[in-house]
Formats: structure tokens, sequence, C-alpha cells
């Protein structure tokens, strides 16, 4: 019913109903490149005199309950799910599903749940091959759910010629789970045509792939905001100084495409999954990530709005060796945060910070699967940083890692 949904361990089932308990940890080991590395997108930063580490990653249960019609269909779903490491306990998910039956082709889903945008955030952490989402997804979609409602077109009956196309269109508030609730009156809109699996018998492979787009913003609360111009020949991030910025909307505009292909096989089966994202992010003058509050300084003085046009991608490649019980995992993601401004061009004098530059980062890694409920993936991430005049930036920083992570998962 859910790309989250994992094998589901019945325990209660009636006539009109189940309910059903999942669940997965993944205890994991981490080695930097020096210490104090920044690591807050593969797994969070280290400690200042700390290269190595024991982390539980990840611990989540989740309840499900399915109401079904007295015909079978689908009436009413319901899903609870909680993430506990070292660090606390989180709701991650806490949302309900109503199906609309007299023509099958709608629903609605309401509470705390994944954005529909691109693929990489639909893929749940217990399936994904690669330990972390690329660096752009976690930037653009701090913590991947968000509170809102999104209503989903999808033909539900057999025979329906668009049961493969499906439509999803939502209202968030914006934050996610980054903060403690809505600061500001500005709404994100979130709209995805996506097709699913389609496979060409003949030539033996699959494709699906979607269009995703977000429609939001934050409200200015000072006369102050900043973004790139042209000065003299030059560009730079320049001061818009205007009574008239109060409760304007510093724009977050999103454009992304996604594709997959797969061949067939089970045994020495290929994956390929892409996605592009490009667009407009406003943040502040330190970070191009979606704020979960309204930011302020350590006197809580309100900060002004940063707006940066964006680029970024991702490309992963899963190979099967011969069992399915063995996966290599190549992965290539970039985050250009501000695209109109590259390498010795990024310095303080033109108003810019290490929020400008950009990360590509490289990643491989080897899979095993030991039985249907552990497996364990050596993943080893090389990020590159482009070399700006930013100081700490000046060259390639040293903040490689190594992870080995376990999963264990029912």
């Amino acid at each position: 019913m859910d790309s989250t949904t994992v094998n589901h361990l019945l325990i209660i089932s009636k006539k009109y109903g189940s309910l059903s308990f999942s669940g997965y940890m993944q205890p994991q080991y981490q080695v930097a490149q020096s210490n104090g590395t920044l690591a807050e997108y593969q797994g969070g930063n280290f400690g200042e005199f700390t290269n190595n580490r024991f982390r539980l990653r990840r611990g989540r249960l989740r309840a499900d309950y399915m109401l079904l019609n007295d015909d079978g269909s689908p009436s009413t779903y319901f899903v609870l799910q909680f993430d506990g490491t070292e660090q606390g306990v989180n709701v991650r998910d806490f949302w309900g599903r109503y199906y609309e039956n007299k023509w099958k082709l709608v629903y609605v889903t309401l509470g705390l749940s994944g954005r529909p945008f691109g693929n990489e955030l639909q893929l749940s952490s217990s399936n994904r091959e690669a330990p972390e989402r690329g660096r752009m997804s976690q930037i653009l979609m701090r913590t991947e759910r968000d509170l809102g409602a999104t209503f989903t077109f999808n033909p539900r009956w057999k025979d329906a010629k668009l049961k493969n196309i499906v439509l999803d269109l939502g209202v968030y508030n914006g934050q996610g789970l980054a903060g403690p609730g809505e600061f500001d009156n500005s709404k994100d809109v979130i709209a995805r045509l996506s097709h699913k699996p389609y496979t060409f018998k003949k030539l033996g492979f699959s494709v699906a792939g979607g269009l995703s787009t977000l429609q939001g913003g934050l409200n200015h609360r000072l006369p102050v905001s900043y973004k790139m111009e042209n000065i003299n020949g030059s560009l730079s991030m320049v001061k818009d100084s205007s009574v008239t910025t109060i409760n304007q909307v510093a724009p977050r505009r999103y454009y992304g495409a996604d594709i997959q292909f797969a061949t067939a096989t089970k045994s020495w089966k290929s994956e390929l999954r892409a996605e592009v994202i490009s667009g407009l992010q406003s943040a502040t003058a330190t970070t191009s990530a979606t704020p979960g509050s309204y930011p302020v300084d350590s006197k809580s003085v309100a900060l002004p709005y940063y707006t940066r046009n964006f680029n970024g991608a991702y490309f992963t490649f899963i190979q099967t060796l011969n069992s399915t019980d063995n996966q290599l995992i190549l992965k290539y993601d970039w985050y250009d945060p501000n695209a109109k401004v590259t390498g010795m061009d990024i310095s303080a004098a033109k108003g810019l910070t290490a929020a400008d530059v950009r990360f590509d980062t490289f990643g491989f890694g080897l899979l095993h699967h030991f039985n249907p409920h552990f497996k364990a993936v050596l993943y080893y991430d090389m990020i590159k940083n482009e070399s700006t005049q930013i100081p700490g930036y000046t060259e390639d920083r040293k903040d490689n890692v190594f992870t080995l992570r376990t999963q264990f998962y029912f």
C-alpha cells in the first residue's frame, strides 16, 4: 500500500480489517578522513576530536491498520511510525488515508507523511541500497516528511487504461520535521506526475519516471533580503532594503525529473536511477538548507533570507552479482547551491559564504543479505568541494567517510 511498507507481521486479522507491525534497526560504524569531519549528510557531523564512531542510525517501529469494504476494496488506511536512536525518540509517520470507492479514482492522505516529490524521497531507508539520500535531497527536503494533505489520482479498477499513471497534489507547512511547527503563512504546493514501471518484454527491461514541482516560499519579517545581481559585470550577493519586502514571499521553486531503468532478470539484474532538480531556494547567509524555524542569530535577532539559483542531480547504479543476496552500488551526486558563481569567483568580498560552495559526492559499496531479516553494506563516500576564496574551502576538505551499516528488520 505504501513505498515505506516492509514485510508486515500480521497480528490481528478480521473480516473487514487488519493490524500489522513492522520495524528495523540500523547499527553502524563509521570512520572519517579527519577529526571533526563535517558529515551532516553522511549521518551527522563528527565530534571535534573524533574520526570514528558507533551509531544507531535509525530504529523504526511501525503500525499499519487497513479497513476494507465488503467487496474487499480499501476503505481507510492508518499509519503510525516511531524512530528511536541513542539521541531520542521521534514520530516519523502519523497519517490516515481515505479511499474514494464510487469511481475508484482518488484517495486523500492527511497528517504527517512523505512529500510526493521525485523518486529518492519515496524510497524507504530500509530498502535503499546507499546508506543515505544524496546531499541535494537532504538539503531541499529536510526530514522528508511534512504536515499537510495529499490528493492522489490513480484509477484502481482492474482494466483501467490509466492505472499506471499517478498524479499527486499536496499542500504542506514547508518546514517538515526540521522545526517544531509552522512559523509563517506560506505553504508548499507539491505536484508530481509519474508512471509506474512499464516492462518491455521483448527488450528485457522496465522503465519508470516522473516530473515534480514544488511552489512555495518563506515570508520575510525584515525590510532586507539578498539575491544575486550583476554589478558592473560581476555577480555578487546584493542587499535589497525595502519596506515593501516585509510579508513578501522569499521564493522556493523546485523543478525535477526522474527516471528509473531495470533489467527484467533477477540474477545479474542491473538498475539505473537518475534525478535532476533545479530552481530557486531561499535560506540564510550561512546555509542553503530549508529552515525549520524562522532563522535568528545567537542573540535571537531575526536574520534576512538569501535567495539562490541552485541545481543538483544524482545517478545510482545497482548491479546484482549473480545471487540476489549480493549487490554492487555506484552513486554520484552533486549539489550546487548557487549556480551563478563557481570556483574562485566565490568570495566573501562578493557577499558569498560556504553556503554557496558546490559539492560532488562519489560513493561505492557492496551490500550482502545474510538472510531475509539481516543485511550489511560496506560503503565509502568521496566528497569533493570546489576550490574557492572562502576560508576553509580554498581546497578540497578531507571529509571522506567510510560506513559499515547493518540492518535487522521484520
